[in-house]
């Protein structure tokens, strides 16, 4: 295995652009690319840009076609509102074919933006899909983004449409989706022509006549359409992320770059098979939901689930280990976070115990960096391969990640780079760092995931990321390089706080706080000091 890394890095690196030619073979086209990218105006990468496909198509009606209709393809866990629901491949279809027709009625067409505010039901997950079939660019919005956040992103995307939720199910109150797209649509600048409202028996919402539609009713009226061709470079969606100063960013992401990137990571870092069960404990507005709950498990034909509650307290520390034998869940990936929350209300892991999660294979990490006491507790107490890597919003897919049984593990490290992917280290005047060392992680080469452009910025998204380190990809991470050429991530850049004279990586002071079996979870700010320059204010 550690052989057949080294291959397949080598092999990319002698000619990166037909190593992922060959990857893109993996997928169906409706029109093969001819050559792996090909440039803008401003020298920019757009991956199998002269091909044509259909995410959507990719996702669902390829498996339908070749007769895998009656697998399952998403599985529904609602411990909050006590619901389990199941879809296979043939009836996701057959609801995102009608949904998509509606949105079509309604005037959708190929490049038009749709807003998306739903908390995580498999309405979210249509809608999403729905969008992908018509070639329209969703922009999923989080759930739990107040009015004057959803406004500003309204302005920015321009959306011809927004779908939304009657209301969203915590672990003991209803949050009431609707008044605050009401409040959003009132404040933004940009008219939205319709909102298109799926009704929670939680909360029923009041509908704003010639502008709101019900969700279901329409959809069950629609006309089933078929998914629209679009190009490898034509936009699959916008994702808001917050900067340091600003408006948040639209990341935007292409069709045709991102596929390939998803469905070749789903065999090589997750080391999923077709047919196996695949759950990202995320949410849909962010990242990895995107990626990793809705398009790369389906794109792979795997079943994906869709989990609305939290790691704790839904009813327990349990909930996660309880999903795992439900539905024999064949690799995990959450954050941290979550695991530290676990950890924290059932330290000796008696939750793992008491169930048969014997289908469990490999837990992913990643979306912050992961200490080594919650590495190694993971490990003592599950026995299982716990895999940090390491990627962000602005790539899609990984970057930095360990193959599994090819690349031993060292803990706090995203070990070593994913294939296609050329990472570096600068000094902070951009010279480049060989071998062992600690600088700013850039990457020197583009991939298929990277996003395309800031949505209606370009030049911010070449003042961004490009104009810092000579035309690299800044990732914004400090990162540090061993002898043994394993990555470790010391944290944002920005995250490093001057005491004394002395660099403090906030990342390094809180592992220390989260190393003590009492805490569970710290974060550490920087405040004046008239003596030191800065101290340190911890939030334990």
């Amino acid at each position: 295995m550690a052989g057949e890394y080294q291959q397949q890095y080598q092999q990319f690196q002698r000619d990166p652009g037909q190593f992922w030619l060959e990857q893109s073979k993996r997928i169906p086209w409706f029109k093969e690319p001819s050559a792996p990218y090909q440039y803008d105006d401003n020298d920019f990468y757009h991956w199998f840009a002269d091909g044509q496909l259909n995410t959507c198509y990719l996702a669902l009606d390829q498996h339908v076609e070749a007769g895998y209709g009656d697998q399952t393809a998403l599985i529904y866990d609602s411990p909050v509102t006590n619901t389990k629901q199941q879809y296979t491949y043939g009836e996701l279809q057959t609801q995102v074919a009608k949904f998509a027709g509606l949105m079509q009625s309604l005037g959708v067409s190929k490049g038009d933006r749709v807003i998306i505010y739903m908390p995580m039901i498999p309405q979210a997950v249509i809608g999403m899909l729905a969008c992908a079939r018509l070639g329209a660019i969703h922009s999923v919005v989080f759930g739990g983004f107040a009015p004057h956040e959803l406004a500003v992103r309204i302005d920015d995307a321009k959306p011809k449409l927004v779908l939304t939720a009657s209301c969203g199910v915590e672990i003991n109150h209803v949050i009431e989706y609707k008044p605050l797209l009401d409040e959003a649509l009132e404040n933004a600048q940009h008219t939205v022509e319709h909102c298109i409202v799926f009704q929670r028996e939680q909360a029923i919402a009041e509908m704003q006549d010639g502008r709101d539609i019900d969700w279901q009713s329409a959809s069950d009226a629609a006309s089933s359409v078929d998914a629209v061709p679009v190009a490898g470079d034509d936009p699959l969606y916008i994702l808001y992320t917050s900067g340091t100063t600003g408006t948040p960013k639209g990341v935007v992401r292409e069709n045709g770059g991102h596929a390939v990137a998803m469905h070749y990571s789903m065999e090589t870092v997750y080391g999923m098979k077709p047919g196996e069960i695949f759950w990202a404990a995320s949410d849909i507005g962010w990242v990895v939901g995107h990626s990793y709950i809705v398009y790369a498990p389906l794109i792979y034909r795997c079943a994906t689930v869709l989990y609305e509650g939290k790691p704790i307290r839904t009813p327990d520390a349990s909930a996660f280990w309880r999903v795992v034998e439900d539905y024999k869940v064949t690799a995990l990936f959450s954050a941290p976070t979550a695991f530290r929350a676990i950890k924290k209300e059932d330290p000796t892991a008696e939750g793992f115990k008491q169930y048969d999660t014997s289908s469990l294979k490999r837990l992913f990490l990643a979306g912050e960096r992961l200490d080594p006491p919650t590495y190694e507790w993971l490990k003592d107490n599950t026995g299982l391969p716990v895999l940090d890597h390491w990627w962000q919003t602005e790539t899609g897919g990984i970057l930095i990640a360990p193959q599994t049984g090819a690349i031993p593990l060292k803990p706090g490290s995203a070990t070593k780079p994913f294939y296609g992917i050329k990472p570096c280290l600068v000094d902070k005047d951009g010279k480049e760092i060989k071998g062992a060392g600690e600088g700013r992680l850039c990457i020197s080469q583009s991939w298929p995931g990277q996003m395309r452009t800031v949505y209606g910025d370009h030049q911010r998204f070449i003042d961004t990321y490009f104009s810092q380190f000579d035309g690299k990809y800044f990732t914004g991470d400090g990162c540090r390089r061993d002898k043994d050429g394993y990555y470790w991530i010391t944290g944002r850049v920005d995250d490093v706080i001057i005491v004394s004279g002395h660099n403090l990586g906030t990342a390094e002071i809180e592992s220390a706080f989260v190393a003590h079996p009492k805490v569970a979870e710290a974060a550490v700010v920087g405040y004046p000091h008239d003596i030191k320059g800065n101290g340190l204010y911890c939030y334990v």
